[in-house]
């Protein structure tokens, strides 16, 4: 292949964007980076320490900057983003201009139970609420994201994909564009 790949994952907190895009990348033999990781690497400071010293406005604005960095990288790589990146700053754009998006579309029922279990308190949005207020929140989440998720070049749904139906999407997606 002659020009890099950029795999991009968006989709709900708990849709499996790192867990999925690490073997993604293991398959593809490609580096594999998580925006949220990026930005606390840029910025030396951990997401909820930039959202409560901050707020969610330069969060965002930093999100933004790093993912633009990163997509104008001349290499190839599996990029899982957070959640809400592309819904904001027109970063669903910039994927789309500059890679290839994936949207995991994953039950909420099945994100509710991923979430339920001891992984919760990675996630600060979702603490201290039971499983029927996760998927009510998940639900909202959905509501106001789907839009932007649903501009993704691809979309796997379903609780169980695997990388190689992902790579056979890119390849039929791949030749549809050259």
């Amino acid at each position: 292949m002659t020009k890099e790949l950029k795999v991009v994952l968006v989709g709900l907190p708990g849709s499996g964007k790192s867990t999925f895009g690490r073997q993604l990348a293991s398959v593809l033999n490609f580096p594999y980076y998580d925006l949220d990781q990026l930005i606390e690497s840029n910025y030396e400071m951990k997401i909820p320490e930039i959202f409560s010293k901050f707020g969610e406005g330069k969060f965002r604005e930093w999100e933004s900057e790093t993912l633009r960095q990163t997509l104008e990288s001349t290499d190839s790589f599996v990029l899982a983003s957070g959640g809400g990146c592309p819904c904001f700053n027109d970063n669903m754009d910039m994927i789309n201009k500059h890679g290839v998006s994936v949207y995991l579309d994953v039950p909420l029922d099945e994100i509710s139970t991923r979430l339920g279990l001891s992984k919760i308190q990675n996630r600060p949005m979702f603490q201290g609420l039971d499983r029927d207020e996760i998927t009510a929140k998940l639900k909202s989440l959905l509501l106001e994201r789907e839009y932007f998720y649903n501009q993704a070049k691809i979309k796997l749904s379903g609780e169980d994909f695997s990388a190689e139906l992902l790579i056979s999407e890119l390849i039929s997606l791949l030749k549809a564009e050259s």
